[in-house]
């Protein structure tokens, strides 16, 4: 092939219509990623993006709404064991999975019940 990927550039999860207000406490105000603007021809579509490093998520608004419960981002972290203790200290339920070797890894699901994992590789 005379062409090589890269990297994910971004994941786009759903939210229901009118989700934004919910995607930003979930996100930027509970997880840390900052609200980064839209281009002005995407506005009009709705929903909302966000960075944290060169981890980028965005929120697009579906109609009719269905979260995504098995397909999910993977989002690598450093010092997981903290992420897990803050998550606790601010009552976001997370379920701990084991079963990938040599990762510590859990899931998380946002306002809308998207799956969202976490992990460290050991």
């Amino acid at each position: 092939m005379s062409f090589h990927y890269e990297l994910i550039d971004h994941v786009q999860l759903a939210a229901p219509k009118n989700g934004e207000d919910q995607a930003r406490k979930f996100y930027d105000a509970l997880l840390g990623f900052k609200e980064i603007e839209k281009p002005d021809s995407l506005r009009k579509n709705g929903g909302v993006w966000f960075q944290a490093g060169s981890v980028h998520i965005h929120i697009g608004i579906e109609d009719p709404f269905c979260p995504a419960k098995k397909a999910h981002p993977a989002i690598r972290v450093k010092n997981i064991e903290a992420m897990k203790k803050y998550l606790k200290e601010k009552n976001v339920d997370f379920s701990i999975d084991e079963l990938l070797p040599c990762a510590n890894r859990f899931y998380v699901s946002d306002p809308f019940g998207n799956r969202i994992e976490f992990l460290e590789w050991m």
